[in-house]
Order: structure tokens, then C-alpha cells, then sequence
């Protein structure tokens, strides 16, 4: 390429990579950095450069001191929200330890290399779980194209050992589903629907293995299914019969209640304090032992299996400690 035609794509890549609101460039200094890349060029045109960039939607902010002074300011992400999406890779236990960092890496690209030093030093909580499959990143792209396309796919499925070995289902046999969607509940689940048994079927992406999208057309999905609602009243991915349930809460759960349900429920103010919640969910065993963690302070009121269901896992629970129980061993 002509030198005259690539400077400004030199000029630009300089001011993404090196500039910022607390790095600035002169003009002296961006024509010594064009002539280390071997093109030459005159004041009047890196002026003529810097605002060709402009027009083309660069917003190249000029400042002057002593002498006049070039950065880019707006960018596609600014640094906090670069500073946010670190934050979720780094959380994220569907992502395996190399391919956080390797995502990492990219995404400091989109802040200058001064700030991007910055950036580097924040990664420090890589030492939290994260899955050991390095194919899921590839599995997620598989499984998108497949339900962008309408595809069944076949896979394998796998739990793990107490020595860290894969143990497949179905003695290693393949599994053939029409996906629905993706959701992310602090894992990566696939949502796939079985017509010949008129239900939905949750699958953890990491728990995959050896996946192929087929050239079969999916199920079609049951009319005026909506997906959003469904996934709202399921618990941590753990699907059971969809019940309407009335929950008497201590009121200093009211938030906890919230954050779990939001405005999809229905609040009041119960007696002594308490608060009084109605929510269609999936009553679950993870459900029911997301009730227990708050011991005394919540009760299901309605419905009665839903009682009964709770009080049922809960002396199962007491089964396993009743010695410890009546004798009041807290060893």
C-alpha cells in the first residue's frame, strides 16, 4: 500500500493503542512515530489526517497547552465498561482458566496500552472455580448455529468421577436433541424440547462432549411457547411440576425475595412483620432447599404438596444427623 494512503490507518491505530484522556500525542510526536514506520509526513498532513478521522466518526479530541495535543477520546467501550466485562469473564465458572485470560487479552485491546497495564494488574481472581472443559467455547458456537438454523444436534454426556474422569450416560451412547435456547445460570445450560414426551430437557454445556450439528430439521416448538417466562420459574436449571406458591418470609428477606423473583411476584405485608410472596416457580428440590437456607425464617403456605414436599426433604435432611440432633453433638 502507498505510504500517502496507509498513514492515516497508522495515525488511527496509534491513537486507539496509545492514547487517552492522561496520554497525549504532539504532532512532532505522531510524524516521529510515522517515519519509525517509514512514512514520511509533513504537519499540515497529519492536520489534514487527524481530520479525515473525524469525519469518519473517530473522536480525536485536541487540547493545548504549551504545545497542541491529540487523543482519542470516546471509544466503543469506555474503560469502566471494559473494567465490567473483565469482571464477567473472570466470574464466569463456564469458562475455563485459559480461555478467560485469553478473552481477557482481547478486551484490553479496547482500552489504550496505558490503561490496558492497568487493566492487567486487576486480574488477580482467576483462582475461583472454573470448568476443566477447554471445548466449551467451541460447543456454545456449535449449539448457537444450531438453533439459528434449526438443527438437531448429537452429542455425548458425561458426569464426573470422585477420581476426575468422565463417566458417560447411556453407557457412551449419543443423545439426539432439538435445541431451544442457551442460558447462562452461573453455568452454561442448553434448554432443548422433546416432542414425544411434550417436555423441556436442561443440559450443562460443560457436562458435553464430541457434539455435531446434524442436517435434520429441530421439533417444532409448541405454539405461543415463550421462552423468557419459562426460564424465569425454574431454579438454578433444576426443572419440576410449575406451581403457583405462596411464601410467608421474615421481612428482612424482602430483598433476597426480589432478587430472586423481581417483579414477576406479587409482595404484601404479612403479620408480625412478615411478607406474604406469590410466584409461579418450578417446585424443584432445588426450590424447596432454597427455602430451607433461610431455616425458621420462611414457610411455604400454599400449595399443600409444596408443604408437604419441603417437610418431606426436610426430615430426610434431619435423618442424616438425628443422633447428632438428640444428643446435641455439635462436633
Amino acid at each position: 500500500m502507498p505510504q500517502k494512503r496507509a498513514r492515516p490507518l497508522y495515525l488511527a491505530k496509534l491513537l486507539q493503542e496509545r492514547t487517552d484522556e492522561d496520554h497525549t500525542l504532539t504532532v512532532s510526536e505522531i510524524i516521529e512515530y510515522l517515519a519509525r514506520q517509514g512514512i514520511s509526513a509533513e504537519r499540515k498532513a497529519v492536520y489534514d489526517d487527524l481530520e479525515l478521522l473525524r469525519t469518519i466518526g473517530m473522536d480525536i479530541v485536541h487540547t493545548k497547552t504549551k504545545t497542541h495535543n491529540y487523543y482519542l477520546g470516546q471509544r466503543t467501550f469506555q474503560l469502566a465498561e471494559v473494567k465490567l466485562l473483565i469482571d464477567v469473564v473472570q466470574s464466569s465458572p463456564f469458562l475455563t482458566a485459559k480461555k478467560s485470560m485469553e478473552l481477557i487479552g482481547k478486551l484490553e485491546t479496547l482500552a489504550s496500552a496505558h490503561q490496558a497495564a492497568g487493566l492487567n494488574r486487576q486480574v488477580f481472581v482467576l483462582n475461583r472455580l472454573k470448568t476443566p472443559n477447554e471445548q466449551l467455547y467451541y460447543l456454545i458456537d456449535a449449539m448457537d448455529r444450531a438453533i439459528q438454523t434449526g438443527r438437531v444436534i448429537r452429542f455425548r454426556y458425561f458426569d464426573w468421577s470422585v477420581q476426575g474422569q468422565r463417566i458417560y450416560r447411556r453407557s457412551g451412547a449419543w443423545y439426539e436433541e432439538s435445541p431451544v435456547a442457551l442460558c447462562v445460570d452461573r453455568n452454561y445450560y442448553l434448554i432443548t424440547y422433546r416432542p414425544d414426551q411434550g417436555k423441556y430437557i436442561h443440559f450443562r454445556v460443560d457436562r458435553m462432549d464430541a457434539l455435531e450439528v446434524t442436517d435434520r430439521p429441530r421439533a417444532q416448538l409448541p405454539p405461543h411457547f415463550d421462552l423468557a417466562s419459562y426460564v424465569r420459574t425454574i431454579f438454578d436449571m433444576h426443572s419440576g411440576s410449575s406451581q403457583r406458591v405462596l411464601l410467608e418470609l421474615d421481612g428482612k428477606l424482602l430483598n433476597v425475595a426480589r432478587d430472586r423473583f423481581g417483579d414477576l411476584a406479587h409482595y404484601r405485608a404479612g403479620a408480625n412483620g412478615a411478607v406474604l410472596v406469590s410466584a409461579q416457580v418450578d417446585v424443584s428440590p432445588t426450590f424447596l432447599a432454597w427455602v430451607l437456607t433461610f431455616g425458621g425464617k420462611a414457610k411455604i403456605l400454599e400449595p399443600p404438596e409444596a408443604r408437604r414436599a419441603l417437610g418431606e426433604l426436610a426430615r430426610e435432611a434431619l435423618a442424616r444427623y438425628g443422633e447428632d440432633c438428640a444428643s446435641g453433638d455439635e462436633n
